[in-house]
């Protein structure tokens, strides 16, 4: 087997080919839109069309073949075997509602069988990146390379938020390997090509074009999906997604389907998400994200204009957290954020998004309007306080009766998360639930607060993945959560995590 980076020979027509129309087996036509002199040529050649009609220009159909050899070598078929508990997840998206669900296949998928996902290696050692839905609730992982050869694999990290996993594999040898690419330079109309394992055909070619980018799905808080038509099923999940270069421009995810089938609606991870999020991985098994400590909302047209600002557009800070590096960096309620580093903020969202793939330390410029004057303020980016997970991240912290529950914790803000405070500030705050976990069966929802494990009161995050985890003697913990106001137990099922080497 070829070792090595993969590189596309894709040819150039190819790439600049575009499919406008196809009628009832006639011909493929395109419009092209040239230039004057390209429109008055065109006029000349075919008598009797209107002045300044663009004709139109038959063009090639894109062939994807040389590019698919190319990168195939680097694309692997995942195999799981799940953990025993009764199936939740589904694959489809409901209409109408963002959900990554479970885009494994096979018999038994979510019930202790097998699953069936898609992964790709990243670096000729035998790292390969999938999504972490694919591996969540693995007892064994093992890979299919294109040749045929099976691998063991070990799970090296995982992070929920943005759904990415890393593994490592041992081979006899180098193996090729693909380049994650800049999906910054993705654009809505071009070609992509998705790359799989649906319903367990290794090595599927499915080809399509770029509908939108920054797609919100709601399912976390980190989503900014690339959209996009070319087909991707069950076990695609993981998979890579092309540019026309051989570049991997993102992660195939998800779907919205009504059926449980392809409708030309799939969404994959842009790749530079994937950049910052497998470097942490790889390295120390877990992502640290940048903290500045600011509660912002939307700047509407009308709020623009209350605010006597130029233009709608921004983050309005509603508060700043005292003590916090904003806080110290001089921020106040009222200011407007319209720029990280000269990225341009357009809503709440992309500051979240902006500041989260900065790491703790740096120092961060911020395009601000105070009192209606621009001014350049220099943040010194935290880590974000207490983020813990109920599940260890570091495999050498999982063995086997440790509970595993799959929420994430944070510190409850000092003027809490709307209704859901607890009476005295103190508690643990509901960051995100796992899609399909034992606490989201339960009914545990984000911006709940949890005051108690069992009879033991925890006052913050850590105290509460402590009381979690002693709680592992049992098959059940007991949360009180506070939500809009109202204090109730909930009982959640604890799963036991098995040792996965890392």
């Amino acid at each position: 087997m070829p070792t090595g980076p993969v590189k596309s020979r894709f040819p150039g027509r190819a790439r600049n080919a575009l499919i406008a129309v196809l009628m009832a087996g006639t011909a493929l036509g395109g419009y092209a839109a040239g230039q004057t002199g390209h429109a008055a040529a065109n006029d000349a050649a075919q008598p009797g069309l209107p002045s300044g009609l663009i004709a139109p220009t038959v063009r090639a159909v894109p062939d994807f073949a040389d590019l698919a050899a190319q990168v195939r070598p680097a694309v692997v078929s995942i195999t799981v075997k799940m953990q025993i508990q009764p199936a939740s997840d589904e694959m489809p998206m409901r209409p109408g509602r963002g959900n990554r669900g479970d885009p494994r296949s096979g018999p038994g998928a979510g019930q202790g069988g097998e699953g069936r996902g898609s992964g790709f290696i990243v670096d000729g050692n035998g790292t390969i990146v999938t999504n972490n839905h694919v591996v969540r609730d693995a007892r064994e992982v093992s890979v299919t390379l294109d040749d045929g050869t099976e691998l063991a694999a070990r799970v090296i990290g995982r992070d929920a938020r943005t759904d990415i996993a890393v593994l490592k594999v041992d081979a006899p040898g180098k193996l090729p390997f693909l380049h994650l690419g800049d999906s910054g330079a993705v654009r809505p109309g071009e070609w992509v090509i998705a790359m799989g394992n649906p319903f367990g055909l290794g090595g599927s070619v499915t080809a399509g074009i770029v509908s939108a980018l920054g797609r919100d799905i709601g399912s976390g808080p980190y989503d900014q999906y690339i959209q996009i038509d070319a087909p991707i099923n069950q076990g695609n999940s993981g998979g890579p997604l092309f540019n026309q270069n051989g570049q991997v421009v993102g992660i195939n995810t998800a779907i919205y389907s009504p059926s449980g089938g392809s409708v030309g609606i799939g969404f994959a991870i842009p790749a530079n998400v994937v950049k910052t999020v497998v470097a942490q991985l790889s390295q120390t098994g877990q992502v640290s994200r940048g903290f500045i400590g600011l509660r912002t909302q939307p700047v509407a047209a009308e709020m623009a204009q209350a605010l006597h600002l130029p233009a709608a557009g921004g983050a309005l800070v509603a508060a700043v957290e005292p003590e916090s590096p904003a806080a110290k960096a001089g921020l106040e309620p009222g200011d407007v954020v319209r720029a990280v580093n000269d990225r341009r903020i357009a809503t709440p969202r992309d500051l979240a998004m902006a500041i989260s793939e900065i790491a703790p330390g740096e120092k961060v410029k911020l395009d601000v309007l105070h009192n209606g004057e621009a001014r350049d303020m220099t943040v010194a980016v935290g880590r974000m306080p207490g983020e813990q997970t109920a599940e260890a991240t570091n495999p050498a912290e999982s063995g086997n009766g440790q509970p595993r529950i799959g929420l994430s914790l944070a510190p409850v803000p000092a003027d809490g998360p709307g209704g859901s405070k607890s009476a005295d500030g103190r508690g643990a705050m509901v960051a995100a639930v796992d899609t399909g976990s034992p606490a989201e069966r339960a009914g545990i929802q984000a911006g709940d607060v949890i005051t108690n494990v069992g009879a033991k009161t925890v006052a913050t995050p850590e105290e509460a993945v402590q009381a979690i985890r002693a709680a592992a003697s049992g098959k059940a913990v007991a949360l009180r959560v506070v939500r809009d106001g109202r204090a109730m137990f909930v009982a959640v099922p604890l799963a036991a995590k098995p040792a996965i080497e890392g």
